[in-house]
């Protein structure tokens, strides 16, 4: 018989040692390793192990079937099915991670919905009773109708054997780090807990090609909760941001076995649910004002074009050492680009306090957005205004020069929808009329700031 020990396993890193200690010798996190009751192997089982396999019947590219590939899901909501590369794959499983309250079993809820309508769906929660599902579901509008079935359930055993009936073309597991096996000691969300059950319930999705859908917590840093492998198993990762307070939510694949990685839904949360947003650049400037630090932003989420107001403010500061504040873009380029002024122009920012906002929520990824910024934090400390006929994009060198970027027709051409008459952008795009070229930040900042 196998004998029983006991190990430590870090529940962020997954590594496992013999002994407590306060802090994890691996990732360096404190209070994360927890006690958990393994089997040791022996080296017989081992051997028997390896004498126990067979030959795997290979085939080649043309005899592969391609018939699951052709016959995707649609989620209902086209943007979606954009982002997934088509919709749901048979036999795929994704996982989609948000911030609490961000709307992930609001817009699980209308896509279990949309596609119950034609093909049968299981919603299992383990966090929620199927009554509690079914006043969120009525409240969204759904109807009785179509083959949505709802269950509440811990126990990823359970869920498995429900996935290998093959009833179900999609089954949506709300939340993986709830589930548990009856096998294993340690607690839901644990890191074995979380590995073995993400296991069990991926090997019944693949033998009957049914689409899975697991929802992941995040942790309070924003990355996945649970090990980084859980990550590896899955087919597609989604990343659900936003504001869960106002503004606009964001659906954006980290990962993508079956599609691009460079598509974004954008939505709005009403009180009939997630809805798309058709024009979510007239959404976002529909109440600027043409104030000193407000740039108007010609970047790119995904392949879709958008028009982002971003804003900046700058204040004599009262303290020591000046404070630097950025919503919606990263704090270490914000410091950078404030670095490149001091040193390339004639601004003084070393006194001053400077905050920057990207209005409407958003999470700013695009190097296009360093010309924006940093002619936002100039037209604040100057004083003067950007014409509130041109939009700006372009990355920064620490050189203070203006570099070409990537899908500047499709930026300018959403300017020239929305009434812009003309951007500021690199030296390399001036074959188009449209484009006011500069070569770098000092002649940006004479040339048109006013």
């Amino acid at each position: 018989m196998a004998k029983q020990r006991s190990q430590y396993v870090c529940q962020q890193c997954g590594a496992a040692t013999s002994k407590w200690s306060g802090r994890c010798d691996n990732c360096g996190e404190w209070n994360s390793l927890v006690e958990q009751v393994v089997e040791s192997v022996g080296v017989s089982a081992i051997a028997k192990s390896s004498r126990s396999g067979k030959d795997l019947p290979a085939r080649t590219l043309s005899e592969a079937s391609d018939e699951a590939t052709s016959e995707r899901i649609s989620t209902g909501i086209s943007d979606l099915d954009v982002v997934l590369g088509g919709g749901f794959l048979p036999g795929g499983v994704v996982l989609l991670a948000g911030q609490p309250g961000i709307g992930k079993s609001t817009l699980l809820t209308q896509i279990a919905a949309t596609t119950g309508m034609n093909s049968p769906v299981l919603y299992v929660s383990g966090e929620e009773s199927a009554q509690q599902i079914k006043l969120r579901a009525s409240r969204l509008g759904a109807g009785d109708g179509g083959s949505l079935k709802l269950a509440s359930s811990n126990s990823a055993e359970d869920i498995a054997a429900s996935i290998r009936t093959g009833r179900y073309k999609l089954v949506i597991v709300d939340s993986i780090q709830t589930l548990s096996l009856a096998e294993i000691s340690s607690a839901p969300g644990s890191v074995s807990q979380i590995t073995n059950s993400s296991n069990v319930i991926i090997r019944a999705a693949k033998a009957v090609d049914t689409a899975v859908i697991l929802v992941g917590h995040v942790t309070k840093e924003g990355s996945i909760a649970g090990p980084k492998v859980l990550e590896h198993l899955v087919d597609v990762v989604l990343n659900f941001e936003g504001d869960r307070y106002g503004g606009f939510r964001v659906v954006r694949a980290q990962k993508n076995r079956f599609g691009s990685t460079t598509e974004a839904a954008i939505f709005e949360m009403s009180e009939r649910g997630l809805s798309i947003v058709a024009n979510p650049s007239a959404s976002l400037l529909a109440e600027r004002q043409n104030l000193d630090g407000s740039i108007v932003l010609a970047a790119l989420e995904g392949n879709r074009p958008l028009l982002v107001e971003i804003q900046a403010l700058v204040n004599p500061t009262s303290f020591g050492y000046p404070k630097r504040t950025a919503s919606g873009v990263d704090l270490n380029r914000l410091n950078l680009l404030i670095a490149v002024l001091e040193r390339r122009t004639k601004l003084k920012l070393s006194d001053k306090d400077i905050f920057v906002n990207v209005v409407g929520g958003l999470k700013l990824n695009d190097p296009a957005a360093d010309l924006a910024i940093a002619m936002a934090i100039a037209s604040a400390s100057a004083g003067k205004k950007l014409s509130d006929e041109a939009v700006v994009f372009g990355e920064i060198g620490l050189g203070g020069e203006v570099r070409s970027v990537s899908g500047w027709h499709a930026r300018i051409k959403e300017a020239k929808k929305l009434g812009f008459t003309y951007a500021i952008g690199p030296k390399t795009h001036a074959s188009d009329a449209f484009v006011r070229g500069v070569g770098d930040l000092r002649q940006a900042l004479i040339d048109y700031l006013q």
